[in-house]
């Protein structure tokens, strides 16, 4: 468990009190007993705690949420390791600045026998080149690498590369984390200490921070900003400071990342589990966080396929119609539409006999010879392919009662297969008593 300073600790060498400096780069903490949160890593006997405590870094990939500490981890590994330390940040550097390093880790272990680490700020924004250069020396262990990384390592990596790195997730904060290091803030900082401050709605600024320390202590300043002290000199911050500090709480979906992927996973699984409620709420927060609707459209008419089908073939319909609305009118009223199809195709009964069916029949493409087409299905325009026997024996349906006659259709290796197996469920069981009938007949 990490203790909390005294309020009237003097600031760490090197740290300023300058009200220009964020609160949260002010309070970051500079002893590893000081950090809070991710006890699964830094709590007694957890990897990244022993390896800190050791200097015996292995080269790692730390995966999370913004605010969550993977930053002030690397810059705790950088005041307790002997190694030479470089920092990168993805956003401004390039292969250049990458071999710089390397060149200097190179002449360190060389002549200083010192190793290097080195740490990369969001190394998801490096393109494969970037990746490309770090790997030889990773590999040779010229570096040891510290990635950071908001987006998920297995798409944003490369896989040479993320194979000789750990891969450390961390979770974004809980509230008993966020509030101790409110507390933190509150006592230790040497602007805020000075003052008695009393936050009447925690709870409000926990949800508003998101599980996010650096959100939870920007707004804590801004709604400091906002707060007129009181004829003691203390300082309230009330409920409406906090909603003015954050102005709304800020979606946490990024459309190109992790909780792309998430969100929208949820998004179909609610509608395939036939819960509207669900599928609307995750549908709100995609288009919230800024997500292309006609995405949602497209996934719709997916989905209107392969999970409900012939149960109610309407609801390709819809959804192909939802689309075209979606494309006519856009944001905002093309929400309005979506919900419409989201809810229904929730509603509709579901049968996946369809997707089935396809993937049974690809899977004989793909694993039998191409069979050939019975001689009586195929077309005979020429002479030549009536006396081979081409179309010879061929019966037009419509010519026989209820439009049916029996004959072969498939190729003769497959002639007894079976791909769509309808259902019991809405329309897709008048389908389905329709072909046993007609089954019964073959069999006959």
């Amino acid at each position: 468990m990490t203790e909390l300073f005294p309020a009237d600790q003097i600031p760490p060498a090197g740290r300023t009190p300058s009200a220009f400096v964020p609160l949260a780069e002010r309070v970051r903490p500079v002893q590893l007993g000081d950090f809070i949160g991710q006890a699964h890593l830094v709590g007694e006997g957890k990897p990244l705690r022993v390896m800190i405590e050791t200097d015996s870094l292995a080269s790692m990939i730390l995966w999370g949420p913004p605010g969550v500490g993977k930053t002030t981890l690397a810059k705790l590994v950088a005041a307790h390791t002997k190694a030479a330390f470089h920092q990168l940040s993805a956003v401004d550097a390039g292969v250049k600045d990458v071999r710089g390093v390397i060149a200097q880790a190179e002449k360190a272990r060389r002549i200083q026998k010192t190793p290097t680490i080195l740490f990369i700020d969001e190394i998801h924004r490096f393109n494969k080149a970037q990746q490309d250069a770090l790997l030889h020396s990773v590999e040779e262990g010229v570096i040891t690498l510290i990635g950071a990384t908001t987006e998920n390592p297995s798409f944003e990596v490369i896989p040479p590369l993320l194979s000789r790195c750990r891969v450390y997730v961390l979770e974004a904060l809980g509230a008993d984390d966020l509030n101790r290091i409110l507390d933190h803030a509150l006592r230790t900082d040497p602007l805020l200490s000075r003052r008695t401050i009393i936050v009447e709605d925690r709870e409000l600024l926990m949800l508003l921070s998101g599980g996010d320390a650096r959100k939870l202590l920007n707004g804590l300043e801004t709604a400091l900003r906002l707060t007129k002290p009181e004829s003691n000199g203390s300082v309230r911050i009330r409920k409406a400071s906090i909603e003015a500090a954050f102005q709304r709480k800020t979606t946490l979906y990024d459309k190109g990342g992790e909780q792309h992927y998430d969100i929208i996973s949820a998004f179909i699984k609610s509608i395939r589990g036939s819960d509207p409620d669900a599928a609307v709420y995750w549908m709100a927060r995609m288009l919230d966080g800024g997500e292309d609707p006609k995405f949602l459209a497209r996934r719709m008419i997916v989905l209107a396929s392969e999970d409900i089908g012939n149960a109610d073939p309407q609801a390709l319909v819809l959804a192909t119609s939802c689309f075209t609305a979606v494309d006519y009118i856009g944001m905002p009223e093309a929400r309005i539409v979506l919900s419409q199809t989201a809810a229904y195709l929730s509603a509709a009964p579901k049968s996946n006999a369809s997707y089935l069916a396809v993937e049974k029949a690809w899977a004989d493409v793909r694993t039998k010879p191409d069979l050939p087409v019975p001689l009586h299905l195929r077309n005979a325009p020429t002479k030549l392919m009536e006396d081979l026997g081409y179309a010879r024996d061929y019966r037009y349906s419509h010519d026989y009662d209820g439009h049916f006659v029996e004959q072969q259709y498939l190729p003769d290796a497959l002639k007894d297969a079976i791909y769509y197996d309808p259902s019991e469920m809405g329309q897709e069981r008048t389908l389905r008593d329709r072909l046993r009938a007609l089954w019964k007949k073959r069999q006959r």
